[in-house]
This record gives C-alpha cells, structure tokens and sequence, in this order.
C-alpha cells in the first residue's frame, strides 16, 4: 500500500471521533444481555445497517437461541486470500432494564454505560477500521466478526469462531485496553460447572435419621473444590452460587452449585479439571448422589512466537502515533483463547482502554477511541504486507 494510501485512512478515522462516540452511545443504550436475544440481535442490527450503508456486505450464522453471529466481509485487494479476522462479542453482563436506569454518558473524556468497554468501544473501533480499509483499499481480505454469547462462554459463537479464525493470517480481539494502556499478551482459561448434589428429604425434626442432606454433601464438595486453589500454580476454584433445600424444617433433597474454575495453560486445564471432576462425581454421603448439568469452557490464551511478533507490530504503530503500549496477562477468559489454540496469531484486548468491567462504574476512555483505531489499522497493514 502507497504511503498516501496509509496516510489517507489515519487521516480520515482521525476526523470520526463524533461518529465513533455517537455509534458508541446507541450500542450502549440497548440492553443486550447474553440471554437477551432480542437485545443482542438489535445491536448487530444497528452494526449492519451501519456498515452496509458503507458498503460492507455481512453474514449471519442464525441461532434460535441466542442471539445471531455476524460477519463483515471487506474483500481485499492485494489478491491473497488469507483474511485478518477483528474480533468482539455484542452481549453484556447486565440485565434488562439497565440501560433505561444509567444510559450511555460522559464526563470528560470518560464515558460510562453497560458494555461501554466490554465491549461495545471495541465493536465500534472494529466497524471504523474495517470501513476505513474498505474505503482506501484493503491489502488482504478482512472479516470483521460479531459475537453474541462471549459473557457465557460463547455455546453458540464457539463454532463460527474457530471456522473463521482456522484459516486467518492474524486475530485481533477488541476486548478493551487495560487500565494502564496495554494490551493483553496472556488470558486464563476457564470452565463453568453447574453440579447438582440430591439427597433424601425427611422431617428434620420427626424423621431426620432418616434424611440424607444434598446440603451437606455439597458443602463437603465446596471445601475440597476451594482447596484446589493454587496461586503459586495460577489455578482458581471458586463456588459462586449455591441453592438449595425447600423448607427449614426439611432436610434437603437436592442442591446446585456453580462452580468457577480458572487455569494459565492447557496442560494445567487437563489436570485442574480432572480433579475437579472427580470431587463433582465422588459421594460425600452414603445415599447421595451427584451430577455435572452443564460445564462452559474457555480456552487458555497462551503466546507464541507468532503472537508475540502481532504485539511488536502494534508496538511499532502505536509508537509511530506517539503512545506507547506492552503487552500484561490478566485472570480473565475470553475467545481469543479459542482462536490461540488453533495455532493463529491473535492479539487481545486491542479495543478501546477501558475499566470496571462487569460493574456498575464501568468506564471508557474516549479520547482512545481514534489513537486506538489508527494503531489497528497500521498494524493490519504491516501485517498484510509481511505476507
């Protein structure tokens, strides 16, 4: 790509900052839960009209579900056919009715909202660069690639995405910037366990012999699940939720857990996992019985040699633009680790620079919104230009 061409689509995603705000403060205004298909379905909605509009065909992969995956398809002009996937998901944390009670604001250069960095500025971010391309060229094929259940461990979106990512050159996953501006170099995998423990209910002031408590047993199951936890390791085991029984003067036939699991690489996956597992299946109390419903999993997100080379490129843009970034690890899952474990080179938390994700106070830094667009164009150009 000529140097005017390059300095052409700098120039123009430099004049979008209240275009990129404005898309960002509608996305934000629509409650798009995981199991909010409706909600998360109208946030692509919006996404597509913007980007047909500028003359951007897209895919749906349709879920009856959750809500429907979405692909942009800029078609490149340098004739290869190995496309650079952009990445992020639609839906939040955050249940109906939060955005009508504290809707997208600003206050400086900060702006607040459900999903505002996790990760609405990262979809908007992506649909700018993937216009800009379109606009001035694309030197490969690019897809620009929506998710929908990501909060949840993408049961849907998983398939879509590694289909997409197994044959892409490079993956950059607009989950938001670190506080401290960095982007994310290393993710921990995870796994959601939802376990049921049943007993026998009995009178438990008449009859109580003759109860076996789901309660107890499960609470046994809890102290040997935390025991798990390694720090030194980088595993995690944490009960987050836990139900049951059906009267104060009954002992518990039955009880539910859910259960967090977090592990740095897919060796410490296969053997974090097996025990917790087994303490899912053991009988804690003769006449108990226990049972996983369902489980979710996210892959670790480990660098590679490849990887690490999509930092130092960004590095370089982010350099050439006057700020500075590295790379951090963080606790946190997210699909990146999907596409790493194909073997792609895949960049994370390339979005916006934002904090407090999943809470009340969480914010975005809009004044990252342009430097950090113009970071991920000009490394997608080197990236295509290495071949």
């Amino acid at each position: 790509m000529s140097v005017d061409a390059k300095t052409a689509i700098i120039d123009h995603l430099g004049r979008q900052h209240q275009a990129m705000v404005a898309l960002l403060a509608e996305l934000v205004n629509i409650d798009s839960g995981s199991y909010n298909k409706r909600g998360v379905d109208a946030v692509g909605d919006r996404l597509r009209v913007w980007l047909e509009a500028a003359g951007i065909p897209c895919e749906t992969f349709p879920d009856k579900v959750f809500g429907d995956c979405m692909a942009a398809r800029v078609t490149g002009s340098g004739g290869a056919n190995r496309p650079i996937l952009l990445m992020g998901h639609r839906d939040t944390v955050f249940p109906d009715g939060t955005a009508a009670v504290r809707p997208f604001r600003i206050d400086g250069e900060q702006a607040f909202g459900p999903g505002v960095a996790d990760m609405k500025a990262g979809l908007v971010m992506n649909t700018f660069v993937l216009e800009a391309l379109h606009r001035f060229g694309a030197p490969c094929p690019l897809t620009g690639l929506y998710t929908s259940d990501e909060e949840i461990a993408s049961p849907s979106s998983r398939a879509v995405i590694e289909t997409e990512a197994k044959n892409a050159r490079a993956v950059f996953n607009s989950e938001p910037g670190r506080p401290s501006g960095n982007l994310v170099s290393r993710r921990k995998g995870a796994a959601f366990i939802e376990l049921e423990v049943t007993g026998r209910a009995a009178h438990s002031g008449a009859a109580h012999a003759q109860g076996v408590s789901a309660i107890e047993a499960m609470a046994r199951k809890i102290q040997k699940l935390h025991r798990l936890t390694d720090y030194d390791l980088g595993t995690t085991v944490n009960v987050g939720l836990v139900q049951g029984g059906t009267a104060v003067n009954t002992v518990a036939a039955r009880a539910t857990a859910a259960i967090d699991v977090r592990f740095p690489t897919m060796n410490i996956m296969e053997k974090i996992l097996g025990e917790v597992r087994e303490i899912c299946s053991c009988c804690e109390l003769p006449g108990s019985d226990s049972r996983i419903l369902r489980e979710g999993n996210f892959l670790p997100l480990e660098q590679d040699e490849k990887s690490r080379e999509l930092l130092e490129a960004y590095g370089r843009s982010a350099a050439g633009l006057g700020f500075q970034v590295s790379g951090e690890p963080t606790g946190g899952s997210a699909d990146s680790g999907f596409t790493a474990a194909l073997g792609t080179p895949t960049l994370c938390g390339t979005g916006p620079v934002g904090g407090n994700a999943h809470r009340d106070d969480e914010w975005c830094r809009i004044d990252t919104l342009v430097p950090r667009a113009q970071a991920l164009a000009l490394t997608i150009l080197e990236v295509a230009a290495a071949g």
